[in-house]
């Protein structure tokens, strides 16, 4: 359990200085390899979540499930508005 514990703080640090090194010209092109990784981090989520042994164990799944979640549907709404720059404006009217 001490093991599960430190590899979830050591990838919220991780997690936290890779994003911060990013330029902000990058983030929007990255989201979406972003949201391919989230969606395997919901799967073991999901199944951290369904073993149910300890309490602890549940309550860190679920909380990896709705950041995952989130990461993912941000993702998308960010990717979406990035490609809504690039059509026409007669486009846009429709």
């Amino acid at each position: 359990m001490i093991l599960l514990l430190f590899v979830f703080v050591l990838a919220i640090f991780l997690g936290f200085e890779l994003i911060s090194k990013v330029p902000s010209q990058l983030h929007t092109p990255l989201m979406s390899g972003s949201n391919a990784i989230s969606g395997i981090s919901i799967v073991g989520a999901l199944i951290a979540l369904g073993t149910e042994h300890q309490t602890v164990t549940t309550v860190l799944g679920l909380i990896a499930v709705i950041g995952a979640m989130i990461n993912v549907v941000g993702g998308y709404l960010v990717t979406d508005r990035m490609l809504g720059m690039f059509k026409k404006k007669d486009e846009m009217k429709k």
